[in-house]
């Protein structure tokens, strides 16, 4: 007789897991960057003379967040692949 979890992970819902993980790595990192141009877009308003330096920041710190983001995508892609 077949258990519970060999039953959910051999139908199409066991490998959901992977996508809405995909989906909340997503969401996770549309709200970091949303906070990063925050945080620029204040700081640039207190000092104008120091734009360029902010907007480097904000760059760097913005590419670090989606490079995450994407393995944590990719990470779930291949949940639902294997």
């Amino acid at each position: 007789m077949m258990d519970l979890m060999t039953v959910l992970l051999s139908t199409p819902l066991g490998n959901a897991g992977g996508a809405v993980g995909a989906g909340l790595a997503a969401v996770g990192a549309g709200i970091g960057i949303g906070q990063i141009g925050k945080g620029a877009v204040e700081a640039i308003a207190r000092q104008p003379e120091v734009a360029n330096d902010i907007r480097a920041n904000m760059i760097l710190t913005a590419a670090l967040v989606e490079g995450a983001a994407l393995f944590a995508i990719i990470v779930g892609f291949l949940a639902m692949v294997l």
